[in-house]
């Protein structure tokens, strides 16, 4: 039986919460969770891999069970994201991995691949959008536009997001059957980002998230030019990240697998042991040693 570990570091002064199985001999996969969740959308995930890859998975700054410091402590942004992540893989020796992404992950990962494209050995991504393609505009709109101009109205409109109804819809759409969706998981991400001072953690992620789409044209090149290994695995119901976003991914990388599967934003809810096979096929045919 794999034994899932659960353990704390400090970065840059803030303890980081993470999940790590497998053997730290194995080649390494490094799982980046999306909003509004944290480590816990990888708990099914992590026993069906950790058999054969090192397997690490934090939680962000100011999500799951990490540090959460205020706004007026910390300035949030995915910069700062990408530099806890970092900081924490160097601090447990971790300097050759593969990366899954997921929603807020995908910037996250992006940072770490153009900081040191050597150190990605492969991509996996699901529902972590590269590209303008993908953006269902229903979602996106009000975003855009609290993004544009910070007034009561598009704030009252982002914290909406943060609402239980709001995250248990990310949790049931594109789902046919929502019965295979755990209730816990939406429950749980509810509770933290409900903590006090979390909302405004939230916002102003909600409105750095417009320097990862400018960052976009140095991902592409970063494809481009290294080729990295890419499987992009989606919820074809998805509808904040469309599957046009999974299909983009071909255009600068030929050889990107993309799979499109029944399910929606977090597949892992009711379908994880297909993209779980799915990993395992890819990671086995692309990934020395693994």
């Amino acid at each position: 039986m794999v034994q899932v570990y659960h353990r704390e570091r400090t970065v840059d002064g803030h303890q980081i919460f993470y999940r790590e199985a497998g053997d730290p001999a194995a080649p390494t996969l490094v799982l980046l969770h999306g909003y509004p969740t944290s480590s816990f959308m990888f708990r099914h995930l992590i026993p069906l891999l950790a058999d054969s890859f090192h397997v690490v998975a934090p939680d962000h700054l100011g999500f799951g069970l990490s540090d959460a410091p205020s706004t007026s402590e910390v300035d949030y942004s995915f910069d700062l994201l990408a530099d806890i992540t970092e900081g924490l893989l160097a601090d447990l020796g971790v300097d050759r991995y593969a990366i899954y992404v997921q929603d807020y992950g995908a910037p996250v990962g992006w940072r770490l691949a153009l900081r040191r494209p050597e150190a990605i050995t492969a991509i996996i991504t699901q529902s972590g959008n590269a590209y303008d393609e993908g953006f269902v505009e229903d979602f996106w709109e009000p975003v855009l536009a609290y993004q544009r101009s910070q007034d009561a109205t598009t704030e009252a409109a982002i914290r909406g997001a943060l609402s239980l109804d709001a995250i248990r819809w990310q949790y049931a759409h594109g789902v046919a059957d929502t019965t295979l969706v755990d209730p816990e998981a939406w429950a749980h991400d509810h509770a933290l980002v409900s903590r006090p001072g979390n909302d405004l953690v939230q916002l102003a992620l909600f409105r750095d998230y417009a320097t990862n789409v400018a960052l976009y044209p140095q991902v592409h090149e970063y494809f481009r030019t290294s080729q990295v290994p890419l499987l992009a695995v989606w919820g074809e119901g998805d509808e904040i990240f469309g599957p046009d976003g999974a299909r983009a991914f071909s255009r600068d990388l030929p050889d990107a697998e993309v799979h499109l599967v029944p399910g929606g934003h977090f597949l892992l809810e009711s379908a994880v042991h297909e993209v779980a096979d799915l990993i395992r096929d890819f990671l086995g045919s692309r990934v020395t040693g693994a």
